[in-house]
């Protein structure tokens, strides 16, 4: 019982981590083109270079996954890799944020490089912070409300960056002369917020380490077994990729689309607050309306939901119905996110049950996987709406004609419409692993462990 309340600490271990996550996802190509000012042909190549990378980075988490599914030591086999990835990827994060050269093709170099480094080290804590919640109980409804702690704390790390990345940052500016030098300490700021966040996370929370979690060794084969043989696990990565690059372009295209299409970037910090809070009461939500109506239903209502707020958005004008479209937005997408991570979660087991051999971090790696392969996709849809709309020539909506402004909100509302619909389609037709199945699947699995007894 007590370590059961412990580890509802474990939700506090991503505060930090996912706003390390959102300035350098959602904000990063923001500091490039409008804060550090690379020109349109850098663009170009940091936004080839970008999608390669997170795609390289994207393969290499099962074997990230496998190289932890294979880790022993006193402290389990999560805790050292998230520890020092975690130490990595901060130095990384400002770096990132650093400006060394104003020679441009030196810095593109400086910049591959500290991207490189900074995928993989993020990989290294972010699959391993993930892959603790299986061990963290065998109960689906604990690993929801648990699941549902951690989606919290995320979009409160998340929408804190998102909401104060304007006023901070101009604060900073004023005081560090320079808006270089405001984002550079920013990074400085949410890196420590991550060390600080997940220390507490790795002193309190324990994984169960009973013979059911024990877990035979892995080969490099396995990988490929584990991921390809668990036909579950396949469609809903398909599916959660499909929402993620959604997700991210939408996200990801909001600061440009408050600066140069409805023309006051102020208005952006409020319009996050509110969509922010309108999330939250989504997750918070979750458990009982997942208890009362099932997951599928809520995955159909939340996909409805994010379908009306894309189209009302679309058509808006003023602050009051595009924040009203936000919160209709983003209310269903935390029903989408939460959902999305009890499916993988839910895989383990499966896995487990199908193949005779349990396998946490390589399963649970395809959830980094999934977002780095849809900011991948994400970021090359912005850096070619950035440079189709001609917003790095222009200074406000005045700059830009219909067809500019269109093409940009196409880009940002409608194609995600469209794959968010996509997903949700997959997801009714191929997945089937629902509350019955899963219920079935562990009573299995405990009477084999019985019988092994």
């Amino acid at each position: 019982m007590k370590r059961e309340k412990l580890n509802k600490f474990y939700g506090i271990g991503t505060l930090g981590r996912d706003m390390v996550y959102a300035m350098s996802a959602m904000y990063l190509m923001y500091y490039l083109t409008d804060v550090k000012g690379v020109s349109v042909k850098g663009l170009g190549i940091i936004t080839v270079v970008m999608v390669l990378l997170r795609i390289f980075d994207a393969l290499n988490d099962p074997v990230m996954g496998y190289l932890i599914d294979n880790t022993k030591s006193r402290f389990g086999k999560f805790k050292p890799w998230i520890f020092g990835g975690s130490i990595v990827s901060a130095v990384m994060t400002i770096l990132l944020f650093f400006n060394p050269t104003d020679n441009e093709t030196v810095y593109l170099i400086y910049f591959t490089i500290v991207y490189l480094l900074w995928g993989l080290a993020f990989t290294a804590h972010d699959i391993s912070y993930w892959s603790m919640l299986p061990s963290l109980s065998k109960n689906q409804n604990a690993k929801e409300k648990i699941g549902s702690i951690a989606k919290i704390c995320a979009d409160i790390g998340i929408f804190s960056v998102v909401i104060g990345i304007v006023p901070i940052t101009q604060m900073l500016s004023k005081a560090l002369n320079g808006m270089q030098n405001a984002y550079f300490c920013l990074s400085i700021i949410v890196s420590i917020i991550m060390i600080f966040c997940l220390g507490i996370m790795l002193l309190v929370v324990k994984e169960n380490r009973d013979e059911r979690s024990i877990q035979k060794s892995a080969g490099l084969k396995d990988i490929i077994q584990t991921i390809f043989k668990n036909d579950q696990l396949l469609w809903v990565v398909l599916a959660m990729v499909l929402f993620t690059i959604a997700n991210t372009t939408t996200t990801s295209l909001g600061i440009y689309y408050f600066q140069y299409i409805f023309g006051n970037q102020d208005f952006y910090s409020v319009f996050a607050g509110i969509l922010g809070v309108s999330q939250l009461l989504a997750l918070m939500s979750f458990p009982y309306l997942s208890s009362k109506f099932g997951r599928r239903w809520l995955y159909g209502f939340g996909t409805i939901l994010v379908c009306i707020g894309y189209i009302c958005f679309y058509f808006s004008e003023n602050i009051i119905f595009v924040s009203l479209s936000g919160v209709i937005i983003f209310f269903g997408e935390g029903f989408i996110q939460i959902l999305m991570l009890m499916f993988i979660s839910d895989c383990v087991e499966y896995g487990e049950w199908k193949l005779g051999r349990r396998n946490d971090s390589i399963t649970l790696s395809l959830q980094p996987f999934v977002a780095k392969m849809g900011s991948a996709i994400a970021s090359g849809i912005v850096g070619i709406t950035i440079i189709l709309s001609n917003i790095k020539n222009s200074s406000g909506p005045q700059d830009l004609s219909v067809l500019h402004v269109h093409i940009f909100k196409t880009s940002m509302l409608i194609i995600p419409l469209i794959i968010i619909v996509f997903g949700y389609f997959i997801y009714r037709k191929y997945y089937k692993l629902d509350d019955i199945m899963y219920k079935k699947i562990v009573e299995d699995l405990e009477t084999k462990k019985s019988k092994s007894i």
